[in-house]
C-alpha cells in the first residue's frame, strides 16, 4: 500500500527526517539518500518496529513514525539489524549460525540492591500514582532477577535519580522532549523505543527475561522467575491518565515548584529570581510569587536555560553563566555590551551555580566537585583556586543553586532538596525540602493540599 493523501514526494521528506533524525539514514550526508539506501533504512526501522519488513514507505509505516517514542536514536537497534542482515546475507558463510534473541547493550551494575529516588513528577499526575507506578516498574524487573529496589530517603544519595522533563533537557536541543504525544524521554520488548501502556496485566517479554537475567542473574530463592500477571500491580491503580480524575488540578503555583529550576539568585532587597527555561519569577521576601516573566522582557539577548546567576550585593548587577559565555546587567542594560568568554580568565565550562559570597565581596561559581572565587569587578579567577568543595562542609556536588539568607546563612540546591550553610562554621547545619520547608521559595501555596516534594 502506497502512502495516502498528501503527496509522495513530501511524506518521503519527512520519513527522511525521521529516519535522519533515529539513527537510520546518515545526517552527515549532505545530499539525499538513493532508494537502496531510503528503502534499506525502512525495512531496519519495520523490524525494529515490529512491522512487515518490505522496505515500502505504507500507512503502518508512516502511522508507526507519528506514535509517542523515545527521543534517542534507535542506533543499537540498527546496529542488530544490520548484523542480522550481514549474517543472512553475507556469501562467504556457509551455514547460519543460531542467534541469541536478544542483545545487550551498554554498561551494567556492578550490584545487586539498587536504590531510586523521585526527584520530581508530571504536574498533572498526583505524586502517590507516579510513585507507585515506579514501584510497580521496578518490582517488574525484581520479580524475574536478582535485583532489588527500595526508595532512597530524601536525605540520602540514591543509586538512580527519575527526574520528568519537557522540552530542552540539557543534551541538546534535537533531543528535546515536545511533552504528552511526542518524542519520550531516555526509556527497548518492553524497552522498545514506542510507548507501551502498562496494566495489572503487564508482563516483561521473554526476550526481557533473558537479557536481564543474563546480567544479573535469576530471582534470589529460585531458578524459575515466576510472573504472575494481576500480582505485580497490586499497589498501582491502573486510573485513565487522560481522564479529568486522573489529572491534577491546572492551576498548581509556580511551575517550577513541581520539578526543579535551571538557577537562582537574589538582590539587594531580599527578592528571590527564579530562573526556568526562557522565564522566571520573581518571588518577595514574604513568598509572594509574579507570573512568569520571559527573560527577553527584562535582559535583552539572554538566552534561555541559563545554568548559574547571582547578583552583586557591592553594585546589584546581575551575572549570568550559561556554557562558556558570560554576561552583566546593570538593571536591564548589559554593562559589557556583547557576552563575554569565561574560559579566558579560568571559569569553569558550564557551571553549576553562582554565589555572591558576603564575607568575601566575591562572586563564587560552583562546578562539581570544586569551587571558583573570582577577582572583584572581574572575570578573572583568584590565585589559588579552584578549591575542594570539601571547604564547605556537608554541601553536595553538582548542585543547582546558592543564595545568601539575611540571619548570614547560605542555602545551597540540588534538585527538591536544599543545604543550610553556618558562615561562621563552614558546615552544613540543616537540610530538607525546599518546596515544603522554605515558604519564601514561593511554594507553600502550591504544595497546600497534597506533598509535591
Amino acid at each position: 500500500a502506497q502512502p495516502a493523501e498528501r503527496g509522495g514526494q513530501e511524506l518521503r521528506k519527512e520519513a527522511e527526517a525521521f529516519l535522519e533524525k533515529y539513527g537510520y539514514l546518515n545526517e552527515q550526508v549532505p545530499k539525499a539518500p538513493t532508494s537502496t539506501q531510503f528503502s534499506d533504512a525502512i525495512r531496519a526501522f519495520q523490524w525494529v518496529s515490529q512491522l512487515p519488513v518490505s522496505g515500502v514507505l505504507d500507512r503502518a509505516t508512516l502511522r508507526q513514525m507519528t506514535r509517542p517514542r523515545c527521543g534517542v536514536a534507535d542506533t543499537n537497534s540498527y546496529a542488530v539489524w544490520a548484523e542480522r542482515i550481514s549474517d543472512l546475507f553475507a556469501r562467504h558463510r556457509t551455514k547460519m549460525r543460531r542467534k541469541k534473541r536478544f542483545a545487550k547493550q551498554g554498561n551494567k551494575w556492578y550490584k545487586q540492591h539498587l536504590s531510586y529516588r523521585l526527584v520530581n513528577w508530571p504536574e498533572r499526575l498526583p505524586e502517590p500514582a507516579v510513585r507507585g507506578a515506579v514501584r510497580a516498574a521496578f518490582q517488574l524487573w525484581s520479580n524475574v532477577s536478582a535485583l532489588e529496589f527500595w526508595e532512597a530517603p530524601a536525605t540520602g544519595p540514591a543509586d538512580i535519580r527519575l527526574t520528568f522533563f519537557q522540552g530542552d533537557h540539557n543534551d541538546g536541543l534535537g533531543n528535546a522532549f515536545d511533552g504528552p504525544g511526542g518524542a519520550l524521554a531516555h526509556p527497548r520488548a518492553l524497552m522498545a523505543p514506542y510507548y507501551k501502556r502498562l496494566g495489572r496485566d503487564a508482563l516483561l517479554s521473554w526476550d526481557d527475561v533473558l537479557a536481564v537475567q543474563s546480567l544479573y542473574g535469576k530471582p534470589l530463592g529460585g531458578s524459575v522467575a515466576v510472573q504472575l500477571p494481576g500480582k505485580l500491580f497490586t499497589d498501582f491503580e491502573a486510573w485513565d491518565s487522560h481522564s479529568p480524575q486522573g489529572r491534577r488540578p491546572e492551576t498548581q503555583g509556580p511551575k517550577y515548584c513541581h520539578s526543579s529550576f535551571d538557577a537562582i539568585t537574589v538582590d539587594r532587597q531580599q527578592r528571590l529570581y527564579i530562573f526556568k527555561g526562557s522565564h522566571f519569577w520573581e518571588v518577595a521576601p514574604d513568598g509572594n510569587v509574579s507570573e512568569p516573566h520571559p527573560l527577553q522582557e527584562r535582559w535583552v539577548g539572554l538566552p534561555p536555560n541559563i545554568e548559574a546567576a547571582a547578583v552583586s550585593l557591592e553594585d546589584g548587577d546581575f551575572y549570568f553563566f550559561k556554557g562558556g559565555r558570560c554576561w552583566r546587567f546593570r538593571g536591564p542594560k548589559p554593562v559589557w555590551g556583547l557576552p563575554q568568554l569565561c574560559r579566558a580568565g579560568g571559569l569553569p565550562h558550564h557551571p553549576d551555580a553562582a554565589l555572591f559570597f558576603p564575607p568575601l565581596r566575591r562572586l563564587i561559581l560552583f562546578k562539581g566537585a570544586r569551587y571558583y572565587v573570582l577577582a572583584q569587578g572581574g572575570l578573572q579567577v583568584e590565585p589559588y583556586y579552584p578549591r575542594s568543595l570539601q571547604d564547605w562542609g556537608g554541601i553536595p556536588e553538582e548542585v543547582s543553586g546558592a543564595l545568601p539568607r539575611p540571619d548570614g546563612s547560605i542555602i545551597f540546591f540540588r534538585d527538591d532538596r536544599y543545604w543550610r550553610l553556618d558562615q561562621a562554621k563552614l558546615r552544613a547545619t540543616t537540610s530538607g525540602r525546599w518546596g515544603t520547608e522554605l515558604p519564601w521559595m514561593g511554594c507553600w501555596h502550591a504544595n497546600s493540599g497534597s506533598t509535591l516534594f
